[in-house]
């Protein structure tokens, strides 16, 4: 239930983001966050 909700909720943020005209700005937050986590997910493994 709680993965359709956060799904569900970055669908819409998705769609907000193509109404408003910056979906190039949150799809390079999405990816710099990804590697982030990445990042950190290494170092205190």
């Amino acid at each position: 239930m709680r993965r359709f909700l956060y799904t569900l909720a970055k669908l819409l943020g998705d769609l907000n983001a193509v109404g408003k005209g910056k979906i190039g700005r949150r799809v390079g937050r999405r990816a710099a966050g990804k590697t982030t986590g990445k990042l950190f997910k290494k170092l205190f493994k």
